[in-house]
């Protein structure tokens, strides 16, 4: 069946009029505004549909576009991570969760979460941060990048509306490298659909002065930090660094250079399986990744994590080598890993060990 949401509107502090949608049922997960993002594109979307199908499975998940963005008011305002913060308070608000929800923030969603966190402690049961960062891009102390960044400001105020898509492409080659033809199209046309070059460049302003780093060790619910090992928007460094301020934090690092993770990935496989652990740990670790698999291929899997070879699994299995092969095969597939060495750590790591008499 398609996913339905369901899209309201409601009003922020200063007026600006925010779109924000539902989809899903079970306990409130809420996703900060990310840069560029429409309401309604995304549930089409090669690269937001899998997220937006993921948090929707088990839990009642809320979204909305940012002010400037998307189906919310063009009207921007403030912009400042108080009004961000702000904004998502209106939105929760909005959405009566019957008790303290997930927040969910990506990029510079991040800090939105945790400055909001900060203020309503109570209101928060945990908090997932993928792609994220204290300290924006003027405040890192790094002048080359810090350039590239302005001249990326530039370019997006006076030629993000041309139709000539070189000028988007440049953002979008950045978050999402590893990318198709259809997903970088996509996006690209997501650019020009969802705002303007001008507020584009107020946004990215806005984001580049955004350090909430003195701040970190005062928040108290438990974090789970995920980052791209080679992330092309925000360094690798800048996640280590979110997740050694935050006390207790969970730090989890993907083989991904995606901003935002893609389907296809392996890493997208991972991202699942450790959220699903860190919202419901009660969960059997062995996940719903290998409840997906089939009875012949979980017999395949266990044999494969006491490291037995093909032609000892054919023989006890009473199969061919080439039947083993092809179950092989497949669970690399829905296991999102590359070789037998790697299919047999994931294995170990989430708990799936061989059944005994």
């Amino acid at each position: 069946m398609a996913l339905r949401q369901y899209v309201r509107y409601v009003t922020a502090s200063d007026g600006a009029r925010l779109a924000w949608a539902e989809s899903g049922s079970g306990a409130t997960v809420v996703k900060a505004a990310n840069w560029l993002t429409h309401l309604e594109y995304e549930l089409q979307s090669p690269i937001w549909k899998h997220w937006i199908e993921f948090f929707s499975s088990r839990n009642r998940l809320v979204r909305y576009d940012e002010r400037g963005c998307g189906m919310s008011s063009w009207h921007t305002g403030a912009l400042a991570l108080d009004q961000w913060s702000a904004d998502l308070e209106t939105v929760i608000n909005a959405a009566q969760p019957s008790g303290p929800v997930t927040l969910l923030g990506i990029s510079q969603g991040a800090a939105t979460c945790i400055h909001y966190a900060l203020r309503h402690p109570d209101r928060v049961s945990k908090i997932i941060l993928w792609g994220g960062y204290s300290r924006g891009p003027y405040m890192r102390g790094n002048a080359a990048a810090e350039s590239v960044y302005r001249a990326m400001i530039e370019v997006a105020r006076v030629a993000w509306a041309s139709d000539n898509p070189t000028f988007r492409q440049m953002y979008t080659s950045r978050f999402i490298p590893g990318g198709t033809p259809d997903q970088l199209r996509w996006w690209n046309d997501l650019c020009r659909e969802s705002t303007t070059g001008e507020i584009i460049a107020s946004l990215f302003e806005a984001r580049a002065m955004v350090d909430i780093s003195g701040a970190l060790s005062r928040l108290r619910v438990p974090t789970l930090v995920i980052h791209g090992r080679g992330d092309q928007v925000v360094p690798v460094d800048e996640g280590r660094r979110l997740a050694s301020g935050i006390v207790g934090a969970i730090y989890l690092e993907l083989d991904s250079r995606n901003h935002v993770l893609l389907e296809a990935e392996r890493a997208w496989v991972q991202f699942q399986e450790s959220v699903r652990r860190f919202i419901n740990p009660e969960e059997s670790a062995i996940g719903t990744t290998f409840a997906a698999l089939s009875s012949r291929e979980r017999e395949v899997l266990s044999c494969l994590s006491e490291g037995w070879s093909n032609a000892r699994i054919a023989e006890s299995l009473r199969i061919s080598e080439k039947t083993v092969r092809n179950h092989t095969s497949n669970l690399f597939d829905k296991l999102g890993v590359r070789s037998r060495a790697e299919a047999i750590v994931f294995a170990r790591d989430q708990g799936f060990h061989r059944d005994r008499e």
